[in-house]
């Protein structure tokens, strides 16, 4: 079964979630704010990501600028910037999905159906 993290305000979350439903994918809604991926989730997700942390950052997000992340992530180490997204679901891309053979961040129709269809 697919994890989807998730904020309930989020247009793009509620758009994905239903594209999982139309699509008849279980799938479980976890609060991404108040339980945000752990670390070896956020690694996984990095790995599908080329390495890229930025790829896996809300980097529209206002805690994302208010602590100042897009001059920060450059001199961090992956393990200090995957520690702060764990502690911060604000700060992941969102949905964050997760499955036994699938790692999507972000939502796009075509690859989500690429991969789960």
């Amino acid at each position: 079964m697919l994890t989807v993290y998730a904020y309930e305000q989020c247009s793009t979350c509620r758009t994905a979630l239903k594209w999982l439903a139309a699509h008849d994918i279980a799938h479980r809604v976890v609060a991404i704010r108040e339980q945000p991926p752990t670390v070896v989730e956020l690694a996984r997700m990095l790995a599908t990501q080329g390495g890229e942390v930025k790829a896996i950052c809300n980097r529209s997000g206002q805690d994302y600028r208010a602590l100042g992340l897009k001059d920060r992530l450059p001199t961090m180490t992956t393990a200090e910037a995957l520690t702060l997204l764990a502690s911060n679901g604000n700060l992941v891309k969102r949905p964050f999905v997760l499955g036994p053979k699938v790692a999507l961040v972000g939502f796009d129709a075509a690859v989500w159906g690429a991969a789960l269809g």
